[in-house]
């Protein structure tokens, strides 16, 4: 009878020594497959840093190459974003250093978090300007870490970024270059109007012309009351470069009439570029095909060697 219970007690203990090694082999295991430390090659550094922004502690992680030729901060669209590790990783790995932060409100970042999911507007002048002041501070980070006035530090966004990022350039001089993915050159109120018209529906373009589209654009009342913001009003006063792509098949920004406005903008001899995927929708950076990307970084590369 004792030996049955010995032996009951030795099954538990092995059983539940197995388990437990279970679980610490899985604890391991995930932090193998997700640090972003441990999926960087040996030749970029990857550090965590705190920053203060309008007096909220702000957190992101820093990515540099051993040989950078170019740095950029990457800059949220809308919604509760968290550091963007897998387009740092890849920017990274093409030699380029990067920054990537928390938003405020969101993850580690101090502050509070200002959207539609939680009751407020995230998209009215006050907010847009904080958040593009959050961004000039992120780039003055990753100015004092590269130890090098001669890396160009630009931004790079998406989406709402669009308005942020013309925002962030004007309030800081260590930008010397924008890259942006499908962002809005229109007004927000303007892009709200064509976005509530679109009701995201992916066929959108299919029973509609673009004829419908401007019309609807200029002459439906808004829905929401607030400080707007043209981010013409920004883009007509820089004097740096920029990158704009664009998807043909976007149900969220009115892509024909940003490229106008645009082309506008460059004849006046402003040095501001796009790219048109036709068959790409709103999602440009993150879409199924490389291509957007890696173009963005070809780009980057010719804005170092032509300064």
């Amino acid at each position: 009878m004792k030996l049955n219970i010995l032996n009951a007690l030795s099954i538990f203990k092995n059983r539940l020594f197995s388990r437990q090694f279970l679980m610490i082999t899985l604890v391991i295991s995930f932090f193998f497959i997700y640090s972003p430390a441990l999926a960087m090659p040996s030749n970029v550094t990857v550090k965590n840093v705190k920053f203060f922004s309008e007096g909220d502690s702000l957190a992101g992680t820093l990515f540099k190459p051993d040989n950078i030729s170019a740095a950029v901060v990457l800059v949220h669209g809308s919604g509760q974003e968290k550091r963007m590790i897998e387009l740092a990783t890849l920017l990274a790995k093409n030699g380029i250093a990067v920054f990537t932060f928390d938003k405020r409100g969101v993850g580690e970042s101090g502050g509070t978090y200002a959207g539609p999911e939680v009751g407020t507007n995230n998209v009215d002048s006050q907010n847009l300007n904080l958040l593009s002041s959050d961004v000039s501070a992120a780039v003055n980070v990753l100015s004092k870490y590269l130890l090098n006035d001669k890396i160009l530090i630009g931004l790079m966004g998406g989406s709402q970024a669009g308005w942020i990022i013309p925002l962030a350039a004007g309030k800081n001089k260590n930008i010397k270059f924008m890259t942006i993915f499908s962002g809005a050159l229109i007004t927000v109120k303007k892009q709200l109007r064509f976005q509530f018209y679109t009701n995201g529906n992916s066929k959108f373009w299919d029973t509609h012309s673009e004829e419908d589209a401007r019309k609807h654009i200029m002459n439906d009342p808004d829905k929401y009351e607030f400080i707007d913001t043209d981010p013409r009003e920004s883009l007509s006063k820089l004097s740096i470069p920029g990158l704009w792509i664009f998807g043909g098949k976007d149900i969220q920004v009115p892509v024909n009439l940003s490229i106008e406005y645009l082309n506008s903008l460059k004849s006046r001899n402003k040095n501001y570029e796009y790219k048109l995927y036709p068959e790409l929708g709103h999602n440009t950076a993150f879409s199924g095909s490389d291509e957007p990307v890696n173009y963005a970084i070809k780009w980057i590369r010719n804005i170092k060697s032509s300064n």
